[in-house]
């Protein structure tokens, strides 16, 4: 295996990761971080006008599924960079990689308390896994991909359970009294409140989405391998050398999106306008939604490269490079600022903004947190969660300060 000195960074992988993440908050915001099904009142103030139902459809299509994706990949992509760093100054890193794991658990865990839609709890759980793989040849973990993608893990889980909840917490519907209630704490609770019902419970509904029917852990760890796999191929490492492969990839994700469309339109068609999780139907309808997601993901992820690829675009795409450096930190805190935003133990603006006031809203947030990351990253030389998990990992404190001139 070849080296990727760990002292260089690799700046398109940063900037990605900045860009994935402005995804990732838009999202949110858009759902006033809610992360579970909202009551029809809700639904009809997010659509005033003409212009939220154009949002809706481009958060939908172009963002929701496809920027998790993205921040799943890079994870993947650096547990390959620690691992091979560690591999080449014959270290085993596995120990500390399971104890970095347990760090952001502890780390996520406190972050689901604000929002139960945290996904670093979800990453520090799969993360684990990843550390069978790194020995892995390379057309197992690609075949290991490929399987989770064609949605094993939803077909097994549904063999078994037929639809129903893991935890009997009931269908995720607007409808479900636990949704209710969930979401008037949300708009009428106090911090403690929601805090409560986040502790446990949150997190039940959360492996829920996550193992049950909707797959999205699966989906998270295929994307932990591909991720792998492009850093055991170094594509980043010589990306601008890779132009055949990135057109290649452009048009095979082109390709699967029209195959996975018709899977989608063709099994949903079978089922009727009302489509209920409890038939193999809708199984392969949500794989065929899997798939299409995956094929934006890629084209979007190949679109990045070809623009960072010249000097103009890669000037534009930079303004994400500190963004994405810190992005643990920014992370944490774009939840804990959108959730003061909507929720009632804040200003409380839950279910009562358009689209386009939440939109609008995101971008003011994302626009404030790149300028305080690009300040902060002039200065410092992690972002404050980044130099706290890198000093527990190690048990050293790393300096943090960067040397004056």
């Amino acid at each position: 295996m070849t080296s990727i000195k760990k002292s260089s960074r690799i700046d398109i992988i940063d900037a990605l990761r900045g860009f994935a993440l402005a995804g990732i908050v838009i999202v949110h915001m858009v759902e006033n971080y809610v992360a579970a099904p909202v009551p029809e009142a809700a639904v009809e103030a997010a659509h005033a006008g003409v212009f939220d139902y154009v949002i809706d459809g481009v958060v939908v299509i172009l963002l929701r599924g496809k920027f998790f994706a993205l921040f799943s990949f890079l994870f993947g992509l650096s547990f390959y960079i620690q691992m091979n760093n560690a591999y080449q100054k014959k270290v085993d890193y596995r120990y500390r990689f399971l104890w970095r794991m347990i760090l952001l658990m502890i780390i996520g865990y406190l972050h689901s308390l604000f929002y139960r839609g945290d996904i670093l709890t979800i990453y520090a759980m799969l993360g684990i896994f990843l550390l069978f793989f790194y020995k892995l040849r390379s057309p197992w973990i690609l075949a290991t991909m490929a399987v989770i993608f064609l949605g094993a893990g939803r077909f097994i889980t549904f063999a078994f359970t037929d639809g129903q909840s893991l935890f009997s917490l009931g269908e995720l519907t607007a409808e479900n009294p636990s949704m209710i209630q969930y979401y008037h704490i949300l708009s009428k609770g106090s911090i403690w409140e929601v805090f409560q019902t986040n502790a446990w419970e949150g997190h039940l509904m959360k492996l829920d989405f996550q193992l049950g029917i909707f797959s999205r852990a699966y989906l998270t760890f295929g994307f932990f391998l591909l991720g792998f796999y492009a850093g055991r191929i170094e594509y980043f490492k010589h990306y601008m050398e890779r132009t055949k492969l990135t057109r290649d990839l452009l048009w095979a994700s082109l390709i699967l999106f029209c195959v996975a469309v018709l899977i989608t339109v063709a099994s949903f068609a079978q089922i009727g306008p009302e489509p209920k999780f409890d038939n193999w139907y809708a199984m392969i309808g949500l794989t065929g939604y899997d798939l299409v997601n995956i094929a934006i993901t890629l084209a979007l992820l190949c679109l990045f490269v070809m623009v960072y690829r010249s000097e103009r675009g890669r000037r534009s795409l930079d303004v994400f490079r500190a963004y994405g450096r810190t992005a643990l930190s920014n992370y944490v805190l774009q939840s804990i600022m959108g959730t003061f935003f909507f929720y009632g133990w804040g200003l409380g603006y839950i279910g009562t903004l358009s689209n386009t006031y939440s939109l609008v809203a995101a971008l003011l947030l994302i626009v404030f947190q790149i300028g305080i990351s690009i300040w902060w990253m002039k200065r410092f030389l992690y972002g404050p969660l980044e130099w706290i998990w890198r000093s527990c990992t190690f048990f050293t404190l790393y300096p943090f300060r960067r040397p004056k001139a």
